[in-house]
């Protein structure tokens, strides 16, 4: 979480300074400061502070990781990452809803966008407990 924190942190230190820079060189040419970049690099400053802030606490509480130490191997990395889905249509109907959502907000049509909203959440419900229910169910021995 070392390099984490590292990278957050001096990207959200360019992103303040450029912040600055864009505000004062916005207000030099035109008399007023452009607002909507200015905020938006502020927000993405703010952003990337806190992303590495959060890196920044939960590295000091957990042991060092291999790529963490300068005497690391890739050796030490090895072993069971995790379990990942071998395929899954919920992502495909999750976009789907989302983009019916979407549509509904474009467009302002309430009705398209509640119908939207809640088939967001039956397929985050249907993606989140994939392998909870049906064929795909866990054994548990």
């Amino acid at each position: 979480m070392k390099t984490e924190w590292r990278i957050f942190l001096t990207v959200a230190a360019f992103l303040f300074g450029v912040t600055i820079l864009y505000g004062a060189w916005t207000h030099g040419e035109s008399g007023r400061i452009e607002w909507v970049g200015t905020v938006a690099l502020l927000l993405s400053f703010l952003l990337c502070s806190m992303c590495g802030g959060f890196f920044w606490f939960i590295s000091r509480r957990i042991d060092l990781r291999p790529e963490d130490r300068p005497d690391g191997e890739i050796a030490d990395g090895a072993g069971e990452v995790g379990f990942f889905s071998p395929g899954s249509y919920w992502p495909f109907g999750l976009a789907l809803a989302a983009a019916i959502a979407g549509t509904g907000l474009v467009f302002w049509q309430m009705w398209l966008l509640g119908l939207g909203l809640v088939a967001v959440i039956f397929a985050a419900c249907g993606l989140l407990f994939e392998y909870y229910s049906g064929t795909r169910r866990t054994a548990e021995h």
